[in-house]
């Protein structure tokens, strides 16, 4: 099922934009931010993205495989260990579709137990691991995770401190996949790509000035 999906049967969706910036700016990003969101934590994650085992083959029947990440947070401090998290993605849809932000096909599974194993059986492969460290916020329906990527000792496979030096990267983007559609009535009402596109370009334009955030194909 995870091998390749039709693009045209997926309706659930993230909408995402993104940033970067030097340390020295920190303090007042992270000021403007803060003021306009309604909670923040400090966050440390670990992040292992995989490969499917037949994607050239898929590339090549022209089927688009299905990239597959696995998230879990490290806790720390008053933050707990949390288990696994598996998202599923496509590729972006096309800027001409979604020029002003990022929207990618998006799938969530949370995962009791191993979900590296899972993701084996499911045949796919590990190709990299990211530490991720700094603080996550809350804006309505949106995340805007601020971090630094830690580095990773080749001996152990476990974190080390970023260099003071290392860019900040920021991700906002919606905390749940959303619809293509709005409700019938009746129906709970529910987020449309539309208003999470409106909802990040209104971060966009707080920001503006200071952190610039912008549509990324990844």
């Amino acid at each position: 099922m995870l091998s390749g999906v039709n693009q045209a049967k997926v309706y659930a969706y993230e909408v995402a934009l993104f940033g970067e910036f030097f340390a020295r700016d920190l303090k007042a990003i992270l000021n403007r931010i803060t003021l306009h969101t309604e909670s923040a934590a400090p966050m440390h994650t670990r992040e292992i993205v995989f490969e499917h085992l037949g994607t050239h083959l898929l590339q090549s029947r022209g089927e688009e495989p299905v990239l597959l990440r696995a998230r879990k947070e490290l806790g720390g401090g008053d933050v707990k260990e949390s288990g696994w998290t598996l998202y599923s993605y496509l590729k972006p849809e096309s800027v001409r579709v979604h020029p002003e932000a990022t929207v990618r096909p998006w799938a969530t599974c949370e995962v009791t137990g191993d979900a590296l194993s899972l993701a084996s059986a499911l045949g796919y492969v590990q190709r990299s691991q990211i530490y991720k460290r700094g603080y996550v916020f809350r804006r309505g329906p949106l995340i805007i995770q601020m971090f630094q990527q830690e580095q990773v000792d080749p001996k152990t496979s476990l974190p080390t401190p970023a260099h003071a030096d290392t860019l900040w990267e920021v991700e906002v983007k919606t905390a749940t996949p959303v619809n293509t559609t709005a409700p019938q009535s009746g129906q709970i009402q529910a987020n449309t790509v539309r208003s999470a596109v409106e909802a990040v370009l209104e971060v966009q334009l707080i920001m503006k000035g200071l952190l610039d955030l912008r549509r990324q194909d990844i």
